[in-house]
């Protein structure tokens, strides 16, 4: 797969993987490396990338990995930077997390290394819930999806990390969707040519959660992005810039229909009109506060 992006890639994602069908994670893996290359090293905080890269001792992620506790991601990438930084070794390290990881338990560590702007690449997988351990809801999850401790539709918003993590005032901030590599892709490269606390959050639809056909999983990705659900944003300096993909949602004049979204996917099955307007009414207010920050 070729991107026709400039600069040398790595091979991030060996044959084998233990994922289900139209996984996005390995999309998001072997995009990674499109992006930063070779001297990589991972920490895996818990989730389905823990299973997928296979069973101990081989693994089908080609980089060093350390596989750890929810918690504990950010604290031992921390050390980890400082050590190759010791031993003048020039490695991106990644915390490779999900959103239960990242908006949940793991919040407080990752809260910690942002305020030290510890030198790292963190990175949220953000498939809205907890899917390793069967799909249920997390703080990522948003209002009206139904999973197996939300059977009759979850009551409150997603939780906004990235605008959570801009009140760090972090030197970077990104959201990218697996739909749009290119973006996903170039935005890796900037947050690796930075130094200090970077924070990608990328969605990753999951075939099996959101409960819609494995081959669609690159289409879903699109449509929440065309539909303003997802927005594509960047946060530099103090300042929000909106991507090309997302540009359309400014105004709001070309938005697709969130319906568009939400019907193809079984979580959102017996949403009522209700629940479905207070989604579209989170959706605007995440835009009132983009443009109000641009």
């Amino acid at each position: 797969m070729s991107l026709g992006l400039r600069g040398t890639s790595s091979k991030a994602l060996l044959s084998g993987t233990s994922a289900c069908p139209g996984c996005p994670e390995n999309m998001a893996m072997r995009q990674l490396g499109m992006a930063l290359g070779n001297n990589v090293a991972m920490v895996v905080v818990a989730g389905c990338s823990s299973v997928i890269q296979g069973m101990g001792p081989k693994n089908s992620f080609n980089y060093p990995v350390m596989n750890i506790a929810f918690a504990a991601g950010p604290a031992a990438a921390s050390g980890m930077a400082r050590a190759y930084k010791l031993r003048n070794k020039d490695v991106t390290v990644v915390v490779w997390a999900g959103d239960g990881g990242t908006a949940d338990i793991g919040f407080g560590s990752m809260s910690g290394a942002a305020e030290r702007n510890e030198d790292m690449i963190y990175l949220c997988v953000d498939n809205e819930a907890y899917m390793n351990s069967g799909g249920q809801r997390s703080g990522s999850t948003p209002r009206g999806a139904r999973t197996p401790t939300t059977p009759e539709g979850k009551r409150e918003n997603k939780k906004s990390i990235p605008f959570i993590m801009m009140a760090h005032n972090v030197p970077y901030v990104a959201t990218a969707s697996v739909g749009y590599p290119m973006d996903y892709v170039e935005k890796l490269r900037k947050a690796k040519s930075i130094k200090g606390f970077r924070y990608v959050q990328v969605l990753t639809p999951d075939p099996y959660g959101w409960l819609f056909d494995p081959s669609r999983t690159a289409e879903v990705a699109k449509i929440a992005v065309q539909t303003c659900y997802w927005p594509l944003l960047e946060y530099e300096g103090g300042k929000v810039k909106v991507s090309n993909e997302s540009l359309h949602c400014i105004k709001g004049n070309f938005r697709r229909p969130l319906t568009d979204f939400t019907s193809i996917q079984g979580r959102f099955k017996g949403i009522t009109e209700e629940e479905l307007k207070s989604l579209l009414d989170y959706v605007d207010s995440v835009w009132d506060r983009i443009r109000s920050m641009m």
